[in-house]
């Protein structure tokens, strides 16, 4: 028994490398194909990836609901038949929830609600995971979702997150870990042929711009979304149920945070101009790391729970640098990912000297060291609270910074010249 976690972290770190690998080999890919465009959509209904991640969190929670029901009658309230087999912080029921206990008391044939346990939430992780960065793609550029949720980068993304599950279950293991590999497995399958049918009626047209006030709606609704994603781990797929009440305050204000957020995006529209140097990589960039993370992100985030924190460390390293790399040449390119015809018709230079490097690697500097205090002053019984606040907390500071050095820039003498103001030029 005791080699075992041992040997599961080495198979993760192995998920981790191989992940980061197929990252390296095949996102490369994503930006030609959103310039090209993809095929019209098909028919049906046009339905965005977070209306179905809210039915897959809306059955998550039913199952829960399911679960206490199944404990109630046929356990009689005692949750340790399963809970002795995994970690402290699970299976915190609402045994004491009036309306809970009458829906058990008049629920016919309990008995067969027992795929309730753990086997229900093994089909469910998946699509709700991928779904939720299906959600993050489509906002951030609705071209993008489409693109990758219907190229090769989709398979490899959902074996790995596959993988990674079966080996923390396996970590985890319990009489009901067979069962809950079979399941995953079919989920395997299924979820990516679902999110591809999906993508393929998308009609969005959303396209987060290369402003402050852009990049910075669309970094609120990512930590927004991260809270509520957290909020569901926490009360639903580790059984905590009992903790919904004291966590709901929180979920609501993400919620209505997001809403409020959600509904100025869709307001924000660019306005013709050329980004500066500056804003235009902070987007590409974004662009990049985003197909970039796609397939090795859950390996990445258990890497450092399950696995050796080094390899996973490592991981978001070589994306960040692979990522800062192929945003270089995209800004010096003057083409943006979506065919951004304001920046085609900038006709800037390809040469790297155009970026205003110095002043880009100061801006990354501050966006670290307003991680580092994100991270420091961020409490949380989950490391999860920690990165999301640091991500947060970097993101922002660097893209301020970032318009920052844009302004300055075009201030510098020289900047009213055609060359400067084609290569100046910023939206705000």
């Amino acid at each position: 028994m005791t080699a075992w976690p041992t040997v599961v972290a080495v198979f993760i770190d192995a998920v981790v490398v191989v992940s980061v690998v197929l990252a390296l080999a095949l996102a490369p890919r994503v930006p030609a194909a959103v310039r090209r465009g993809l095929p019209r959509p098909s028919t049906g209904r046009s339905v965005p990836p977070l209306a179905a991640l809210a039915v897959v969190t809306g059955l998550v929670y039913v199952n829960q609901v399911l679960f206490t029901v199944y404990v109630l009658r046929v356990h009689g309230g005692d949750p340790s038949f399963v809970a002795r087999y995994l970690p402290t912080g699970w299976f915190e029921l609402a045994s004491d929830s009036p309306v809970l206990r009458w829906l058990a008391d008049g629920f016919p044939v309990p008995e067969l609600l027992a795929p309730s346990v753990l086997r229900v939430q093994a089909f469910l992780e998946l699509p709700f995971v991928l779904l939720a960065f299906a959600t993050v793609l489509r906002w951030f550029d609705a071209g993008l979702y489409r693109a990758i949720a219907r190229s090769a980068l989709l398979p490899p993304a959902s074996v790995s997150y596959t993988v990674v599950f079966c080996l923390v279950e396996w970590d985890l293991r319990n009489p009901y870990t067979v069962d809950d590999l079979v399941v995953r497995a079919v989920s395997a399958v299924l979820t990516p042929l679902f999110l591809a049918r999906l993508a393929a009626r998308d009609t969005g047209a959303t396209r987060t711009p290369a402003s402050v006030s852009g990049l910075l709606v669309f970094i609120g609704s990512l930590g927004a979304l991260g809270v509520l994603v957290l909020v569901v781990y926490d009360t639903a797929l580790l059984y905590n149920l009992g903790r919904l009440d004291d966590r709901l305050p929180v979920a609501l204000a993400a919620a209505g945070l997001l809403a409020g957020l959600r509904g100025v995006a869709h307001r924000l529209r660019d306005d013709g101009a050329a980004p500066g140097l500056a804003m235009s990589f902070v987007r590409h960039l974004l662009f990049r790391w985003l197909a970039l993370f796609f397939v090795p992100a859950l390996a990445v985030r258990y890497g450092v729970m399950f696995g050796t924190p080094w390899p996973a460390a490592g991981a978001a390293l070589v994306i960040s640098t692979a990522a800062c790399l192929g945003a270089g040449r995209d800004t010096v390119a003057g083409t943006e990912d979506a065919t951004d015809a304001a920046c085609l018709r900038a006709g800037r230079p390809r040469t790297l000297a155009l970026l205003p490097a110095g002043r880009l690697t100061c801006a990354g500097l501050l966006g670290t060291g307003a991680a580092y205090a994100a991270v420091s002053l961020t409490p949380g019984p989950y490391y999860e609270i920690r990165a999301l606040s640091a991500a947060a907390a970097f993101l922002v500071t660097a893209v301020v910074a970032c318009r920052v050095v844009d302004a300055v820039d075009r201030r510098r003498p020289g900047a009213g010249s055609p060359s400067q103001a084609r290569s100046g030029a910023s939206v705000s």
